[in-house]
């Protein structure tokens, strides 16, 4: 089929816009890529900072990856002035909260207990749910709790976690998932230590663990 004149004018000026569109874009993405990764650190480190002991290291540059893909669970060591280690964190998923998933950071210590926890991303009802993040005394009701410490759920189900007024699938999602983070640690506390301990040397000696 041949074009008239009117058509490979318009052909030339949709491609023109497509391709300034796509400069722009790309544009677009290489001057806020590093700004909005720089600002993700930064989140993650204040994070890091209210749910690990206090510590001498670099939890983000220590680091270590259990797993692949979807599975894949990302360790933040603490670590004193001598390198021992004073606890970790990881980011739990609790996919049953009542307006969607619920992102929890959980630190622990390393006789299994729990130092804190933080909600790092949710969308739960204001006033309601988001108790999760503004009700200190419920956060702070994990602290120094294990496995065999505590009932591990709301007391609406007969366990030792207090619900919120009006809203009790939040907080069920919550403990539960913090339960299975400390079952998670418990299983996998030695591969854990292990892989620690290899990192460690690793950086010691120049190499790369991950």
């Amino acid at each position: 089929m041949k074009l008239d004149k009117d058509q490979i004018r318009m052909v030339i000026a949709l491609f023109v816009v497509a391709s300034i569109a796509a400069v722009l874009l790309a544009t677009t993405d290489i001057i806020t890529r590093e700004p909005i990764a720089a600002a993700q650190k930064a989140a993650l480190h204040q994070a890091l900072q209210q749910v690990l002991p206090e510590h001498s290291n670099d939890p983000q540059n220590d680091k270590i990856t259990l797993g692949q893909d979807d599975a894949a669970v990302v360790i933040y060591p603490a670590k004193d002035a001598a390198g021992h280690i004073a606890g970790m964190a990881w980011e739990v998923v609790a996919p049953d909260g009542y307006s969607g998933s619920v992102r929890i950071l959980v630190g622990v210590r390393p006789d299994d207990s729990v130092f804190a926890i933080r909600v790092t991303q949710h969308q739960e009802t204001p006033g309601l749910g988001d108790g999760i993040v503004k009700n200190d005394g419920w956060l702070a009701d994990f602290v120094g709790q294990n496995l065999s410490s505590k009932q591990w759920k709301v007391k609406k189900d007969g366990g030792d976690f207090d619900q919120f007024t009006g809203a009790t699938i939040t907080p069920r999602a919550v403990v539960k998932a913090v339960k299975g983070a400390l079952e998670f640690f418990k299983q996998q506390k030695t591969v854990i230590f292990a892989r620690l301990t290899t990192a460690e040397a690793d950086h010691k000696t120049g190499g790369a663990h991950e």
